[in-house]
């Protein structure tokens, strides 16, 4: 597992941590169940205070996507498919609106962007 930190990014430091985190979680490169590092010794590895690794964990909990089960350290939770889903389905539309706004500002027809993402979504 792989946390990148970038002091040059608009984005606090937790919320860099906590949205690398829940992409490895919706991706299924962290499974269920599995066990994450403890605030400490993540904060000792990234070089940050724990209260930053607090502030992560705690975002990733509200979210769901961890649990802390006391004396026995933080898990990835076993979340229903559908909630992945709907977040994957969130995380989809911004892009897409993204690439929208992008094709408008650029002269891009509808049915280019359409036919563009039909090419895309067939050779991956």
């Amino acid at each position: 597992m792989e946390i990148i930190l970038s002091n040059e990014s608009d984005r606090p430091i937790n919320e860099q941590i906590t949205s690398q985190f829940k992409e490895m979680i919706m991706k299924g490169e962290l499974k269920p169940g599995e066990p994450l590092p403890s605030i400490r010794g993540l904060a000792r590895d990234l070089h940050v205070s724990v209260i930053t690794t607090q502030r992560a964990y705690d975002n990733l909990q509200k979210d769901g996507f961890i649990i802390t089960v006391p004396s026995k350290g933080t898990f990835v939770s076993a979340q229903n498919k559908d909630f992945i889903r709907e977040e994957n389905l969130r995380r989809i539309e911004s892009l897409l609106l993204d690439a929208a706004v992008l094709g408008k500002e650029n002269g891009v027809s509808l049915d280019k962007l359409i036919k563009t993402l039909e090419i895309v979504y067939a050779h991956n």
